[in-house]
């Protein structure tokens, strides 16, 4: 299926305007991109003796099981991803945004292998969908990060693998020529963490083992507004495409949330941990700078820019992950009680949403904290 045929495509499904608001991004970008990748052809890699793993990915925050320390050699672990064009309800407001999606959640899910396994990835893009997209793994190396061996049209299914040299935490997103930013503001991104192979350490080289981890991905969004300061809907992406670029370049977003709407990481959901639980949160941002910080709690141990061949920084209050990253903080409940976890450009957290809640189950210490006396008049 050719690029123009993609242009034909979206004039009939989307609406003239937005093809004719994208063909000239698109014919300015793809020429070059493939001219720079195109190289790149299917070649067998004597792979065999290597055992082979299926991942079963599942919805943020939550994380498919996975050992902390390698068992055995390098492994090729398959995913697949599917992508899902879908509308979404993003505030109480019933505010709409259409959301492209890995496997249908705003992030994608999370991935972990171990450094040196092979990650082979099928990238499924349903005849149902409008649009062209592919996958760019900041954990990988060549071929823009994978994305130039992964275009796919709707109907179309690439397989690629790439093996995971890095330590750490990374972001992935669809980078398709010439619209990579409305991919990824749109929902179209999620995180890889790759282990050592020994697990996590310390600064000083002691193990570092986690009871449970969590998946926050940091998602700006950009809805427009008509005339009266409403947040307009519409039928379809392309018909929205104009309107929503035009918010894009203003850097101004319209809503900042974890894990895809405001509050879907409060009330019943929640994170949950107990006293005494180690905690490890992932956080990953596509686009722009963040500051997470744990309210009543702290970083006990932090990979800001998330990657493990550096020592982690100890006892952070608040954390800074530059966009296009994620970030790595364990920490040790030690009170019970509902913890906010925020971006802390409160404006953000309490204005635009950025913010979640852990629940936590246990014992209260008085030695920690205790109340002198309870609030009275004079």
């Amino acid at each position: 299926m050719s690029s123009q045929f993609m242009i034909t495509r979206r004039t009939i499904l989307a609406g003239a305007a937005f093809a004719g608001a994208a063909a000239p991004i698109v014919a300015a970008t793809t020429a070059r991109a493939t001219s720079e990748v195109g190289t790149v052809k299917p070649a067998p890699t004597d792979l065999a003796g290597i055992e082979r793993v299926k991942l079963d990915p599942v919805k943020p925050p939550f994380i498919h099981p996975h050992t902390q320390k390698a068992v055995g050699g390098p492994k090729i672990y398959e995913v697949t991803l599917t992508i899902e064009e879908k509308k979404i309800v993003i505030d109480e407001a019933g505010t709409e945004v259409h959301a492209m999606t890995f496997n249908g959640s705003v992030p994608g899910p999370m991935i972990v292998v171990h450094q040196d396994d092979y990650v082979e990835v099928t990238l499924v893009n349903p005849e149902t969908n409008e649009l062209q997209h592919n996958i760019d793994f900041h954990s990988a190396t060549g071929a823009l990060g994978g994305g130039g061996l992964t275009l796919v049209n709707p109907g179309e299914t690439a397989v690629m693998r790439f093996k995971a040299t890095k330590a750490g935490v990374f972001v992935y997103h669809c980078a398709p020529p010439g619209m990579v930013p409305w991919h990824v503001t749109s929902g179209m991104n999620g995180a890889i963490m790759v282990l050592p192979r020994d697990g996590l350490k310390d600064h000083q080289g002691n193990d570092l083992v986690y009871d449970r981890a969590y998946c926050v991905g940091e998602q700006d969004f950009y809805v427009p507004r008509d005339a009266d300061g409403n947040y307009k809907k519409y039928d379809s992406s392309g018909e929205a495409y104009a309107d929503v670029l035009e918010v894009m370049k203003t850097l101004t977003p319209s809503h900042i949330v974890f894990n895809g709407a405001v509050g879907a990481l409060t009330g019943d959901n929640a994170l949950q941990a107990k006293v005494g639980e180690k905690v490890l949160i992932l956080h990953s941002q596509a686009n722009r700078d963040t500051r997470p910080h744990l309210i009543g709690g702290h970083g006990d141990y932090v990979w800001a820019t998330g990657k493990f061949a550096n020592p982690p920084e100890l006892d952070q209050e608040t954390w800074f992950i530059p966009g296009g990253a994620a970030g790595a903080a364990f920490y040790t409940f030690q009170q019970p009680g509902i913890y906010a976890y925020v971006n802390h450009n409160l404006i953000e957290a309490f204005e635009k949403g950025a913010a979640g809640h852990f629940k936590v189950e246990g014992e209260w210490n008085n030695d920690l904290m205790t109340a002198i006396s309870t609030p009275n008049s004079h």
